[in-house]
């Protein structure tokens, strides 16, 4: 018979797989008595996990939804399947759920072993993405999920960096927090050699490494990390300042687009939309998916790119009604 610790493991992985398991028979799978199988669910209750008991002849157990979401245990295969799903998440074009899994990506790869790492390496190279997102530079998941784990652990970090000009340096930072904004990724950080805060392009990053020396985070000066890189990427010249009101309430758009967007009430429904990007296929794209009307204010450019979109997507509608 397993110990205790390893016979809980088991006999969790086993409620997980099935919805239903008669008690003999998975007692029978522990190699226990029913009775012993009565106090390992009691162990898993007292754990948190919820799970659910038919008495009589013909009882089981199965595991049920519970108020808060317990850890869970997966097999190889799934801790892979899992670590590339969050890898496809984490640069996909779903809005609001890429920061979360990187986080959650970041746990996973941390107590994966090396064997699964490998593996999960090997399918992520071999895998071409399809992202929906358009022209925006590709980033390591890997190097996501060191940044990550520096962030969550208080960890200097340093790194190689190339700047727009070309000029390639090496940092040593504090980092505070990951941002994706429009079709990019950036590492806010406090640079311990320039002795200031810093936002920091990820595909322009390369080699992170972790030093091992911890610090107390600093305060960062502005509203969150968000604010901080738009307002950095405001002092651009290269990035486009676009200014839409749209016929839709402003919680709406939020909800949407906050995260890369400042948005404001205009009154009769309608909402002011301001954000900066350095393409005008990222605000055309944001602003689509809305479904809602719109008035471009600036810049002019960003009204002729809708426009060419409209002629575009035009012609396709007229060739589908002649067909």
């Amino acid at each position: 018979m397993a110990n205790t610790s390893s016979r809980t493991l088991r006999l969790l992985s086993l409620l997980q797989t099935h919805r239903y398991w008669p008690g003999t028979e998975l007692a029978e799978r522990l190699g226990v008595s029913v009775r012993t199988l009565r106090r390992d669910i009691d162990r898993l209750r007292e754990l948190g996990y919820p799970v659910e008991a038919n008495r009589g002849v013909d009882g089981g157990y199965q595991l049920a939804a519970g108020a808060a979401l317990p850890p869970l245990v997966l097999d190889d295969e799934e801790a892979v399947a899992l670590a590339v799903g969050l890898q496809a998440a984490a640069q996909g074009g779903v809005a609001g759920i890429a920061e979360s899994s990187v986080r959650a990506l970041a746990k996973v790869v941390q107590v994966m072993p090396p064997r699964l790492r490998r593996r999960m390496e090997a399918l992520r190279a071999m895998t071409v993405p399809a992202g929906w997102n358009g022209t925006g530079p590709s980033v390591d998941p890997g190097v996501l999920t060191v940044l990550a784990q520096a962030c969550r652990d208080t960890e200097r970090l340093e790194f190689g960096y190339t700047a727009a000009g070309g000029e390639r340096t090496d940092r040593h930072v504090e980092p505070l927090r990951l941002v994706p904004l429009g079709q990019r990724w950036y590492l806010v950080a406090y640079d311990l050699t320039r002795h200031d805060w810093r936002s920091f392009r990820l595909d322009r990053l390369d080699r992170p490494r972790n030093t091992g020396a911890r610090f107390r985070p600093r305060e960062l000066p502005a509203e969150d990390a968000a604010a901080f890189v738009r307002a950095g990427l405001g002092n651009l010249p290269t990035f486009h300042a676009v200014e839409v009101l749209v016929a839709a309430p402003a919680t709406v758009v939020r909800q949407h687009l906050g995260r890369w967007a400042d948005v404001e009430e205009a009154g009769d429904g309608r909402c002011l939309l301001r954000m900066r990007a350095d393409s005008l296929d990222w605000p055309a794209m944001a602003l689509g998916s809305l479904g809602a009307d719109f008035t471009v204010l600036s810049p002019p450019e960003l009204l002729d790119h809708v426009r060419g979109w409209a002629r575009t997507f035009g012609r396709a509608t007229g060739a589908s009604d002649r067909d």
